[in-house]
């Protein structure tokens, strides 16, 4: 049971599953973060747990895992049923993507059975047909259209367009030639599109000199778009090709689709599949963002939490760049209600909600984030009373929506719940609250259950210190600088330190004066030896703390001066020994070459002639050393890159100016873009060969039918480097205009975004660009770019 209803809007269980679904790649991720329940058996939850810690694994691995097209098909299903019935060719094709994602993952877990046992489990009742992927794919292309010989009709019909087109063009080039020598026409145009028929501008002032039939005319009205009667009969013979091209096209859509048609409950259960393992991957990645674990179980009815952190406090303080002060709390069977004070604005209801969320994060089948040392256990129920249920409808005071809480607390509660209350008794007279809720609390003991309980009242702690099952615990203080340290400590109560904070904000002595003599010497005494005991603590972990890091300073010191005396050691006999090599080496070559000038002088009987010789030998020897020596010590110098140098890359022909070296990199300039490079990588050129680089290169022989046969309308740039991509982009781009190709798909990955970035840039330098967009979502997004041309 859970009480109350909008329990997870007070734990802020709610803004977990925003973050969840902002993590999930698609609908299909997210509908499953919707079914998300608090659950109470044990098995379920610890199947959902170790399915989010293998992912946790797989992303942490960096292993190749479909990232994308996670698509929902169920909007497709109904259009799927009707007979005669077909998808649209993107339609369709987000099928294709969809089985490719799905095959990929089934391959994936295969591959990884024996890594990932508990997430390969959800393949087995998936029985996926390849046929079906293979049919569907193979006349599909990259760009998700039906390709040329998806079918011989389809081949013919097409083949027939480029050549009527082609023939069409150059038709109209020699219209154009003709139209700008009588100055019909401006000295810049070129065949463009109307109505979906190739027309050419021409004067407005000359529309009558040229015979044809205008298609509209320019925003300013100076231009006509004109189609001159010479190619009208070409023109109609394209336009009927292009209607028998889209009567074949959804002949072969209308069969594709009936593919899928007695598939649809296949379908159904791949889109759950997918939906489960992206939800499962959401958990994961929400995981690493708060550094969470999976925890132990503990055999017994009790927990013990090491280094609990709330998880939406912790990524907060992760945007302010603070450090969250973290929690260690545990209940058992002896001490099952732990009685947490301390002041106002201490810590106490982020304590109690921190314990309240992650329980119910992990009965959600959520990691959470404790230490993995830490234990949790099992609760069926959970109930809470946190905040001010004050209700003007229903005419409640806080203090009566507490009683009401209460009195439902009180009817539930057993040894399998959970329950946690805020500002315990408060709302009403302090004698009567306190009363009650001592009774109250005396019930909550004999129930056997587990809680959370805060509080201001003395009565409650001294209580909670007679009484078996019952801890107290005291949120930390700093009397000296009189502020909070978000610190748990169990064991002992803690002071709300009003009467020092009162005097912090600057009520005047007289006025806490009094308020010591109505409280009583007793209670102010109490409250001070408390504050007392604080500080103690406080000073005997500053001095532990510090013990403790001078303590690892030593061992650390201890280890490295270990290690550079091993290291200094193990040097000294290598360089001995190298020595002693090298001295061998040089007696022995030594000693070879005068046996060697004592044989030869011996074999020619000491002959003044030839000891001379040899000796000159010698001398010419050294002398070469000497000079190849010097030689080489010069050429390195003359090899050493220096600021405003021109090099290019080893083994390309990128060519740059070095601006700045930083160390081992060098800072080029190459054109408007600024690169770094490792020196070890460059060779110097040249100023000729940067000037070379930048003049336009001219083309002779364009074999324009073979050129539009081969030109691939989408170019991969990833895995390049930035300097790579301004040349390789260019003669794509120049080729692409010339072949008066519409839409084009540049591939360049998401990553820091540096390709993105130069890629764009380039293409603002193209007039002919008429628009420059993002892929679909689903396709790439902002990891492929799309230019139409005019």
């Amino acid at each position: 049971m859970l009480y109350p209803s909008n329990l997870e809007v007070k734990l802020g269980f709610d803004k977990i599953r925003e973050l969840l679904k902002e993590a999930c790649e698609s609908n299909l991720g997210k509908s499953f973060v919707d079914k998300v329940r608090f659950s109470a058996d044990q098995n379920n939850v610890e199947m959902w747990l170790s399915q989010t810690d293998e992912f946790v694994r797989i992303i942490s691995s960096e292993e190749l895992f479909p990232n994308s097209n996670y698509i929902d098909l169920a909007p497709l299903f109904g259009k799927i049923r009707v007979d005669n019935s077909y998808l649209l060719e993107e339609e369709l094709f987000d099928v294709i993507l969809s089985l490719k994602t799905l095959n990929n993952c089934l391959d994936f877990f295969q591959e990884k059975r024996e890594e990932y046992p508990v997430l390969s489990e959800l393949t087995y009742p998936i029985v996926f047909d390849e046929d079906l992927l293979w049919s569907l794919a193979r006349v599909f292309d990259e760009r998700g259209r039906l390709k040329d010989n998806a079918s011989d009709r389809l081949y013919e019909i097409r083949k027939g367009i480029l050549e009527e087109k082609q023939r069409l063009r150059r038709v109209l080039d020699n219209i154009i030639n003709r139209t700008k020598k009588e100055g019909f026409t401006p000295d810049d145009v070129s065949v463009t599109i109307r109505n979906g028929r190739m027309v050419i501008p021409v004067l407005a002032e000359y529309k009558r000199r040229v015979k044809g039939f205008i298609h509209g005319e320019s925003a300013t009205g100076q231009t006509v778009y004109l189609e001159p009667t010479e190619v009208f009969t070409i023109n109609n013979e394209v336009q009927e090709l292009e209607y028998a091209e889209q009567r074949e096209v959804v002949r072969i859509l209308m069969e594709l689709t009936g593919y899928l048609r007695p598939e649809i409950e296949n379908l159904r259960q791949y889109m759950q599949f997918l939906g489960l393992v992206d939800f499962i991957r959401a958990k994961a990645r929400f995981a690493l963002k708060i550094d969470a674990c999976k925890p132990k179980w503990s055999e017994k009815k009790e927990f013990n939490w090491q280094v609990a952190k709330h998880p939406l406090l912790l990524l907060k303080h992760k945007e302010l760049g603070k450090e969250v002060v973290p929690l260690n709390i545990f209940l058992e069977p002896n001490q099952r209600i732990l009685l947490i004070s301390g002041p106002n604005a201490g810590g106490k209801s982020v304590c109690l909600k921190t314990v309240g969320l992650l329980q119910y994060m992990l009965q959600c089948g959520l990691l959470v984030s404790v230490n993995e040392s830490s234990s949790f256990t099992m609760f069926k129920d959970l109930f809470i009373d946190i905040g001010d249920e004050q209700s003007i409808e229903n005419d409640l005071s806080t203090y009566s929506s507490h009683l009401i809480n209460m009195k439902h607390l009180l009817g539930h509660v057993n040894k399998k719940s959970l329950f946690l209350i805020d500002e315990f008794g408060t709302g009403t007279e302090p004698q009567y609250g306190g009363a009650i809720a001592e009774s109250i609390l005396m019930e909550l003991k004999e129930s056997r259950g587990m809680g959370v309980i805060t509080t201001h009242y003395g009565n409650l702690k001294e209580f909670a210190d007679k009484r078996e099952g019952l801890m107290n615990g005291a949120m930390r203080y700093d009397l000296k600088k009189l502020q909070p340290l978000y610190e748990l400590e169990i064991g002992k109560p803690g002071s709300s330190f009003a009467l020092e904070i009162a005097g912090k904000i600057g009520l005047p002595n007289r006025t806490i004066d009094n308020a010591k003599k109505k409280i009583g010497v007793k209670q102010v005494s109490f409250d001070q030896m408390l504050g007392q005991l604080q500080l103690q603590q406080t000073e005997l972990d500053k001095a532990e703390r510090k013990i403790t890091a001078r303590e690892k300073e030593l061992e650390e010191l201890t280890e490295q001066y270990a290690q550079l005396k091993s290291h200094l050691e193990n040097q000294e006999k290598k360089i001995i020994n190298e020595a002693k090599q090298k001295a061998n080496a040089i007696v022995k070559d030594a000693n070879k070459e005068v046996e060697r000038v004592i044989r030869e002088i011996k074999e020619k009987k000491a002959e003044k002639e030839a000891v001379k010789k040899q000796r000159e030998r010698l001398d010419k020897l050294k002398q070469e050393t000497a000079v190849k020596e010097q030689f080489e010590k010069a050429q390195a110098k003359s090899d050493e890159i220096k600021i405003g140098d021109y090099v290019q890359l080893k083994g390309q022909d990128t060519v740059g100016q070095v601006v700045n070296i930083k160390g081992k990199d060098a800072e080029l300039s190459i054109g408007e873009l600024t690169s770094f490079v490792r020196l070890n990588r460059l060779e110097k050129v040249n100023r000729k060969a940067y000037k070379d680089q930048g003049k336009t290169k001219s083309f002779s022989g364009f074999d324009y039918v073979s050129k539009q046969t081969d030109f691939n309308p989408r170019i991969d740039l990833r895995g390049m480097r930035a300097e790579e991509v301004i040349p390789t982009l260019s003669t794509w781009m120049d080729e692409a205009i010339m072949l008066g190709v519409n839409e084009l798909q540049i591939v360049h990955g998401k990553g820091n975004g540096v390709l993105r970035q130069v890629t764009r840039e380039l293409l603002k330098s193209y007039k002919e660009i008429s628009s420059v967009r993002d892929e679909h979502a689903d396709r790439g997004g902002a990891g492929v770019t799309l230019v139409s041309l005019n």
